[in-house]
């Protein structure tokens, strides 16, 4: 148990409106409550945002997750919680960190066409500029692209235990059992996956991946590397957007003999046309985090595929051991 008092060092968490059942599931796992705050509108389309405790030498971390939803956008949703770092910074926090279980703009890390931005790197400026001493989030895009964009310290969690902890029991008396990465790209997270996945007793899953290409938002996918035929196969990625990338290699994993396929991601976007390419028959089941809540798929014939598996918990421990000097290593890779 955490105690939160007002005494100097005493951990206090706060979180914006828009992620607050987020960040209510996070106390409850350590028995707190959520710091006190104003969320004002005024009618010029401005707004201000508050803490109404003091905050005044304490340890504050404050949640939001940078998506965008029916009523706010992923801009409207950073620049909130740009403005209330900055006013717990002016207030006094004597520690401060940004908690984003799902970090926008974090695929943008790179110049792919001339004179492209960097934005992951701009939006860490901005997010430091207020003030910030850590920044927390879950199975970003591109880690080394995260860990060199921000010069404060950055934390990144994997949801991997998490995810296993519900898969193994799934995958049952599977005679076997193939992780898949739908790209290049994702190989070594795939692997870390599958590496996890082979503490179970009795697994010896093997690792498989497709080729894939994308220029100017057009994709196309090539072959499958590895054996899926008579077996299970376990897509896995860091996100699901449109789903055609998932879409596609469930596919493929289908016509080259998979008897059952799931797709793993941490993130579900699920944007454009996902509730209607994840509906193929192709493929049996998806697994997501509640890090974006799965609202695009409200209605749509994909939903009754989906399981939404809570990380409420993992950043609850995340922060206690990082308030009480305790080790995220141990954490995650237990």
């Amino acid at each position: 148990m955490v105690t939160m008092t007002n005494e100097p060092d005493s951990l206090a968490i706060f979180s914006v409106n828009a992620s607050r059942a987020f960040g209510e599931r996070v106390v409850q796992s350590l028995g707190l409550v959520l710091g006190g705050h104003e969320e004002r509108e005024f009618e010029d389309g401005e707004h201000k945002i508050r803490p109404l405790e003091s905050v005044r030498g304490r340890d504050v971390f404050v949640i939001q997750s940078l998506y965008g939803d029916r009523v706010q956008s992923v801009n409207d949703k950073l620049c909130r919680l740009l403005f209330f770092l900055g006013a717990l910074r002016d207030s006094g926090a004597g520690h401060l960190t940004a908690v984003m279980p799902y970090l926008a703009y974090a695929r943008k890390d790179r110049k792919s066409q001339t004179r492209d931005p960097v934005t992951t790197r701009y939006v860490a400026q901005l997010i430091e500029s207020v003030g910030v001493d850590r920044v927390m989030t879950l199975d970003v895009h591109n880690l080394a692209a995260y860990q060199n964009a921000f010069r404060c310290e950055s934390v990144h969690l994997d949801a991997n235990r998490t995810v296993i902890a519900h898969l193994a029991p799934l995958l049952g008396g599977d005679a076997s059992i193939a992780v898949v990465s739908p790209d290049v790209g994702g190989i070594k997270r795939a692997e870390r996956f599958r590496q996890m996945l082979a503490r179970a007793p009795g697994r010896e899953p093997t690792m498989g991946f497709l080729d894939k290409a994308r220029a100017k938002g057009v994709l196309s996918l090539g072959r499958l590397s590895g054996e899926v035929r008579d077996g299970t196969a376990v897509i896995v990625d860091d996100m699901i957007g449109t789903s055609s990338t998932i879409a596609h290699a469930a596919r493929v994993c289908r016509e080259q003999g998979a008897r059952r396929v799931l797709a793993v991601a941490t993130h579900g976007l699920f944007v454009g046309s996902a509730g209607e390419l994840l509906a193929d028959p192709a493929l049996d089941q998806v697994i997501v985090t509640d890090t974006v809540p799965p609202f695009r798929l409200e209605g749509t014939p994909a939903a009754a595929k989906l399981t939404v598996l809570s990380v409420a918990g993992l950043f609850a421990e995340a922060i206690r051991r990082l308030h009480t000097g305790g080790s995220l290593v141990e954490l995650l890779e237990g």
